[in-house]
């Protein structure tokens, strides 16, 4: 939406925050007034796959993971080892919820939430915030101190579920189909394709899931992504692009409206593009397709030279901390304040912390 506005040119600038405080344990709905958006969709998946006791997300990743299995031979030990892959990229982000590595074995001994799934390829429940800044071209041409900074969204695209719903493949109710098509009206708009793209963030809240987003965004043939997986071409080092350097939402975290803004942040050197997914059921995707807006190589920075274009006294990308009073003052508004409207926030902020 906020891309949107600025292209229309309607506004330059515009600020977009997500943020979640989940409650304990798996997701349930909380409204007893009205019919779940996800009736049917459930009903689809109890049609075809039984109805069970374990958590209703977890059957659905799972049995896309399954239907996968079933298709092109991959194993239980693959998602596995893709749940590995993400707890090991997270000692990387030190803003992830959970900076632990874990071995195959631990992974795969975990206890089982869903078959092929286990409680180490879930991601949490998790409270956060993520936010970001939107301009327009003329915007940044009036500031040229930030364009070294600035991403550009070279690609975008929304997609939501076609009739293929209910197709009865358990791989399309978790939006197989919507991603399929979403990406490639995003790499037609920033005229690239799989291939060139360095870096991904994508929505794992199961391992399962991130396995055939690998071969829905089309980093691989079909049927090819467990072979993938395999090879070790999605972590560093590997032939294809590096999935979830974050520690995806498996280990970085996945408070809901946080989470599209979260997977932005990218920890990959020498990334000439990047690639964002992000979806819910019931359901809608969201593509991104990123390039440095100054067309330069990254490069790696020291501390030092961070400190030098960044209003913090800190490198966020390597140390984590706190957001002081002092650092909330330095982004109110010098000319509009208003004392009432802000009221004890602060000392909230400060008392959880």
């Amino acid at each position: 939406m906020a891309r949107t506005l600025v292209r229309s040119g309607a506004v330059d600038c515009v600020l977009v925050i997500g943020f979640e405080q989940m409650s304990p344990g798996s997701i349930k709905s909380v409204w007893s007034d009205r019919p779940s958006p996800m009736g049917l969709s459930t009903q689809m998946m109890e049609d075809t796959r039984g109805k069970h006791d374990s958590p209703r997300n977890a059957q659905y990743f799972a049995n896309a993971g399954r239907e996968y299995m079933e298709k092109y031979g991959a194993r239980a030990e693959d998602f596995a080892e893709i749940a590995r892959i993400s707890h090991e990229h997270s000692q990387r982000n030190p803003y992830a919820q959970f900076r632990q590595k874990y071995s195959l074995e631990e992974i795969t001994n975990s206890p089982m939430i869903h078959a092929p799934i286990t409680k180490l390829q879930c991601s949490p429940t998790s409270d956060g915030a993520g936010a970001a800044v939107i301009v327009s071209q003329r915007f940044l041409d009036s500031k040229p101190q930030l364009k070294s900074q600035a991403i550009l969204m070279a690609g975008q695209s929304l997609m939501t579920d076609s009739p293929a719903l209910y197709s009865g493949s358990a791989m399309d109710l978790v939006g197989f189909d919507m991603t399929k098509r979403a990406v490639e009206a995003a790499y037609k708009e920033a005229g690239i394709g799989p291939k060139d793209v360095s870096v991904c963030e994508v929505h794992d809240c199961f391992s399962a899931n991130e396995l055939i987003l690998l071969e829905g965004l089309g980093f691989c043939e079909q049927g090819k992504a467990h072979e993938m997986v395999r090879r070790g071409d999605i972590t560093y080092g590997g032939k294809g692009p590096i999935v979830n350097p974050s520690g995806g939402l498996i280990s970085k975290g996945h408070p809901l409206g946080a989470t599209g803004l979260a997977q932005a942040n990218n920890r990959l050197v020498d990334a000439d593009v990047a690639l964002q997914h992000n979806l819910g059921l019931g359901g809608a995707v969201v593509i991104n397709v990123y390039k440095r807006a100054d067309g330069q190589k990254n490069r790696k920075l020291s501390d030092e030279e961070i400190l030098r274009t960044s209003a913090f006294k800190y490198n966020p990308a390597t140390e984590a901390r706190h957001v002081t009073a002092e650092d909330a003052d330095k982004v109110r508004s010098r000319t509009s304040r208003s004392e009432y409207a802000l009221g004890d926030t602060l000392e909230k902020i400060q008392a959880r912390l």
